[in-house]
């Protein structure tokens, strides 16, 4: 996959190392020199384009007519919308990804300026401190497609209600798949007949008030 990154800051960089890390084509655009400079230390130079990304022109030098998806992650979110716009509109790019720096502009952040996903940097983070406050000794993983589920996971107490109970009769939420069990260090792979011990770390895949059902299950029976 062919990636365009317009925005060289802590998050456009990041993006650019990962997606290196997994054998993906990234090129980089970025006009700051300041940035410029830290930049040329964590990526290959030869993936870093210097030029404002909102300039058709230099858009044009990294590639943009053969990317796949461009990834606006400026600080500036007039930019990020406009890169998007001209990435379809007049690139044709398959796929258009945008950084949303205030959450007051997050309504327009949609099809009407081309972008396919966006993010909102401040109401992932709440959002997620939330969760950790409300679902106690319960870590969220991995958010997945725009946030609705999650990759969790939580240890089975002592005493807990699942305890040596199989997975077949365990009465989880609707909304709740059993992914992985891991127990003293190994990988169990969940089946019906699988009995849940006290220490096993419980990874699913589930939305919100699934994860809440699920941590009452695993919580100390009293």
């Amino acid at each position: 996959m062919f990636v365009i990154v317009a925005g060289g800051g802590r998050t456009g960089t990041q993006l650019a190392s990962l997606l290196l890390a997994q054998n993906h084509m990234v090129h980089l655009v970025e006009h700051r020199p300041e940035i410029l400079t830290r930049i040329h230390y964590e990526i290959p130079t030869e993936m870093v384009y210097e030029g404002s990304p909102t300039e058709p022109q230099i858009l044009e030098q990294a590639g943009i007519r053969k990317a796949d998806v461009v990834a606006a992650t400026t600080d500036n979110d007039a930019d990020n919308l406009a890169i998007c716009f001209v990435a379809r509109v007049r690139y044709n790019v398959g796929r258009t990804i945008a950084r949303i720096n205030n959450p007051r502009a997050a309504w327009l952040f949609d099809d009407k300026f081309q972008v396919d996903v966006s993010f909102n940097n401040a109401e992932v983070m709440a959002s997620l401190i939330m969760e950790q406050m409300s679902m106690g000794d319960m870590m969220t993983l991995l958010k997945l497609r725009r946030g609705r589920y999650s990759l969790v996971e939580e240890k089975i107490a002592p005493g807990a209600k699942v305890l040596g109970r199989e997975i077949k009769d365990v009465r989880f939420p609707e909304q709740c798949v059993i992914a992985a069990i891991i127990r003293q260090g190994e990988i169990v792979v969940p089946r019906g007949a699988t009995i849940f011990e006290a220490g096993d770390e419980v990874l699913a895949v589930t939305d919100h008030a699934g994860a809440m059902q699920l941590a009452e299950l695993f919580e100390p029976h009293p």
